[in-house]
């Protein structure tokens, strides 16, 4: 099996050091723009993308799995190209993911130079563990909020809630339980809507679970692969 991890809005491969460290053998890409290149306009572009990505390099019993925008890009991934793949993973995401517009208005001012980026970054990983934060901070400065709004933009433009139960590959669902970005009654819809998928709500995280609650994701992830 190949593990594959997908970032989310924004960010790079360093988002899953928590998880990459854990598991020695999979590999966490970095999409388009990201910060090299060009980011691409849509989730489903970005599916299309890591389609080829993983042709070309012939990774075989490939297991996605993909944190907030990754994985709305591991969601169609799995839709699309569901007979490529093993398994998907799916932490902190929605079959339709809206975007407040109060915090798009924000992260324009940030792609404008009106607001600090780095500022951001701090606050938005002040609940990361402390041996990861400041590598993906770093990594995050250098990816910048005008790729923040592009991928922000394509996750409110995503939405497959009316295809989701053609998913029919094991699927592990993971929430942090004070997730507002991607509330828990996402998660549930997704567990309810993809047949025989398992769920994990963890306690006392929030839409940075991989990175607030690395253990609990790690054991989930383990006992999930060793179940395929």
């Amino acid at each position: 099996m190949k593990l594959i991890f997908v970032p989310g809005a924004a960010c790079g491969r360093k988002v899953w050091l928590c998880q990459s460290r854990e598991f020695p053998d999979s590999e966490a890409v970095s999409l388009p723009g990201h910060p090299e290149g060009e980011p691409c306009p849509s989730v489903a572009d970005y599916a299309a993308w890591l389609r080829d990505y993983l042709r070309e390099r012939r990774y075989q019993d490939v297991v996605l799995a993909g944190h907030s925008m990754g994985g709305a890009v591991a969601q169609r991934h799995a839709i699309d190209y569901g007979d490529e793949i093993k398994a998907v993973i799916l932490i902190g995401t929605g079959a339709r993911l809206r975007i407040r517009p109060d915090l798009l208005d924000y992260v324009r001012d940030m792609a404008d130079g009106k607001l600090e980026w780095r500022d951001y970054l701090e606050e938005r990983h002040r609940t990361t563990v402390p041996e990861v934060r400041q590598e993906i901070i770093d990594e995050r400065m250098q990816i910048g909020p005008a790729v923040m709004l592009n991928d922000l933009l394509a996750c409110d433009k995503f939405d497959v809630m009316d295809k989701i139960r053609a998913i029919r590959l094991p699927t592990l669902v993971i929430a942090g339980r004070e997730d507002e970005l991607a509330p828990v009654k996402y998660a549930d819809y997704l567990a309810n809507q993809i047949k025989g998928a398992r769920k994990l709500i963890v306690p006392g995280a929030a839409h940075w679970v991989i990175t607030e609650k690395p253990r609990e994701v790690n054991r989930a992830i383990a006992d999930f692969l060793a179940g395929l």
